[in-house]
């Protein structure tokens, strides 16, 4: 009889210790995930993008946010090859068609420069505050059709990159 309650003891002492230790790992884990940070370094969400777009109200509303990669191509003939530099990121917007008034009012943009991008079937991209001095460009936006990239699905892991 001495036996069996001190085996019964070991067992409720046990499963306490391993209920606890899931707790413990629950309660570790949802801190975990629920201290994720967003920065620079990561860029985990469209809200983290569209909050730190130039004139976040007007991209929001008029257009689009987005990041703007800029990079510089060297190609060399003799011998042949290509080389990329580092590109550099930032927060921009791309205006829709219609909204190009808004460039125009505060005279970033002139007549000229909205029939040559209209004219190209393109739009508007700025990078910057539109209240101080944005770097403004025509940015031509491809179709949907000739995305490239698969839609099957998550690709499976590889140990290559």
């Amino acid at each position: 009889m001495n036996r069996r309650s001190k085996s019964s003891g070991i067992n409720i002492a046990s499963s306490v210790l391993f209920g606890s230790i899931f707790i413990l790992g629950v309660v570790v884990g949802i801190a975990f995930s629920s201290t994720t940070t967003l920065s620079a370094g990561n860029v985990a969400s469209s809200v983290y993008i569209d909050s730190s777009a130039p004139n976040p109200e007007i991209c929001v509303q008029y257009g689009a946010s987005a990041v703007v990669m800029e990079t510089r191509t060297f190609l060399s003939l003799n011998p042949f090859s290509v080389y990329v530099s580092q590109p550099k990121m930032q927060p921009g917007c791309i205006l829709r068609m219609n909204n190009w008034a808004i460039l125009e009012q505060k005279k970033l943009v002139n007549s000229e420069d909205v029939r040559q991008c209209r004219q190209r079937m393109n739009t508007f991209g700025f990078t910057g505050s539109l209240d101080e001095s944005p770097e403004i460009d025509c940015v031509y936006q491809t179709d949907a059709e000739r995305n490239s990239f698969p839609n099957n699905g998550v690709p499976k892991d590889t140990e290559q990159f």
